[in-house]
């Protein structure tokens, strides 16, 4: 394959003219993976979704979905096609045209781990052929799809980057639950290892969004993905150390915010919570700083600030519910707490370094009874320590101390309003309605 002879550039993002057969792997079935994956489907790819996960490969091949923005319709739609199949045997990437890795990049001891991406080009490696295309979409630091896969990829397929095979890469912009900037629509930065690695990486991606945006180089691609991040970080950091003088200071933060947000320029509104979780927040900004402390000798130190802001606003939380419940005569211990929402933000189900973790914790480390309610999330790391409840009247009304972490939209809020003897908010969901605010 070239990038001229399967794939048609077509900025409109309809589909393009695809040749046949176009067969496109896509490893890493996930939040990231899986989106994408059934949009090549629906332009007319022949798509294989590559995980090694067994019990998410069956889950899949069984017409259901583990994304909240993919519908278990869209995935039996995509299996009746013909044209989408799941695997974990490293088998199913032969004779693959074009290979897209979006496999996790968590951290490890402060460190960047991208282990799971060695793994990943590891196995494509194997199948890639002259003419293939492989791109990377996961986070990580400047310079691995130049160092790390392209010498991966070389050394498993005896072939050259850029002279026998093309390589790019395009950092993923999904935003879970995000209805209105989905995967389409999201305009997507595209970059490769050499001028027709780029032009094969936008033609692909050319038929799957509206619009593709090319950068210089590989190292700018991943450095965008980095910034994007950082600088939510940097900013959410900031509105919740306002947030929590500005309590001390006795003034409305929320108000301040709204007010600040009527200026029609030099102003972007961010607002204040119980933490940051999902796959970037907690981790982006440090890969960040790790990239620079070991390039350039010195740590990003604001990146420094904003971490320790952002991840002691739990224990803040923790604090304020603590304060509530002494200015009503009740110790923590031995208090029945309700927390609402473990997912890390709303309408999703990923829990993953989710600040509802560190607000439970907290919670039972002082000796709560801690209940939970969440209807998105099926499974979370602290079920064996948490009572997991349905929001009824009856257990709103037990409870000493209701906790939005999360809110959810399908949470009766006005329920608990009336039957809440206390209600901490930290996400300004029930202002209106007498709760007290973060």
């Amino acid at each position: 394959m070239t990038s001229q002879t399967h794939i048609e550039t077509n900025a409109g993002g309809d589909g393009g003219n695809i040749d046949t057969p176009t067969k496109v792997v896509v490893v890493g079935q996930g939040y990231v993976g899986l989106p994408l994956a059934m949009r090549a489907v629906e332009v007319g790819y022949d798509v294989t979704g590559f995980d090694v996960d067994k019990n998410k490969v069956s889950v899949l091949t069984a017409g259901r979905s583990h994304v909240d923005d993919i519908s278990d319709g869209e995935v039996s739609a995509a299996l009746e096609s013909g044209r989408f199949r799941v695997s974990d045997h490293h088998s199913a990437l032969q004779d693959f045209d074009i290979a897209v890795i979006t496999v996790p990049t968590p951290l490890r001891d402060g460190a960047p781990d991208i282990s799971f991406i060695e793994a990943a080009a590891q196995t494509v490696g194997r199948y890639t052929t002259r003419g293939s295309l492989v791109v990377l979409e996961s986070t990580t630091y400047p310079g691995t799809t130049d160092e790390v896969v392209a010498s991966i990829l070389a050394s498993e397929s005896g072939l050259e980057a850029g002279r026998h095979f093309l390589l790019g890469y395009s950092p993923e912009r999904i935003d879970p639950g995000n209805t209105t900037w989905t995967f389409q629509r999201t305009p997507k930065v595209v970059s490769g290892t050499t001028a027709a690695s780029l032009m094969a990486v936008r033609n692909f991606y050319d038929t799957l969004v509206d619009e593709t945006v090319p950068v210089s180089g590989t190292r700018e691609a991943e450095l965008t993905k980095l910034l994007e991040n950082t600088f939510r970080h940097v900013n959410i950091a900031l509105v919740n150390e306002l947030a929590m003088h500005s309590k001390t200071l006795g003034v409305n933060i929320w108000n301040v915010i709204d007010a600040a947000a009527t200026k029609p320029f030099g102003f972007m509104p961010f607002f204040p919570g119980p933490g940051v979780g999902g796959h970037c927040l907690p981790v982006d900004p440090s890969y960040l700083s790790w990239q620079f402390e070991r390039e350039v000798g010195s740590v990003s130190k604001f990146v420094k600030i904003a971490n320790a802001i952002n991840d002691g606003m739990p224990g803040y939380v923790v604090r304020r519910v603590q304060d509530g419940l002494n200015e009503r005569f009740k110790p923590v211990r031995g208090s029945r707490i309700l927390v609402l929402g473990a997912a890390y933000k709303k309408n999703c189900n990923d829990a993953r370094e989710t600040p509802a973790s560190g607000v439970i914790k907290g919670l039972l480390d002082l000796g709560a009874e801690v209940h939970l309610h969440d209807s998105h999330v099926d499974e979370y790391e602290l079920d064996d320590v948490v009572s997991r409840v349905d929001l009824t009247a009856e257990e709103v009304s037990a409870a000493d101390a209701v906790v939005i972490v999360t809110d959810h939209d399908d949470i009766d809020y006005a329920m608990v309003a009336e039957k809440a003897s206390y209600v901490f908010d930290t996400r300004r969901r029930m202002a209106s309605l007498g709760a007290e605010q973060l």
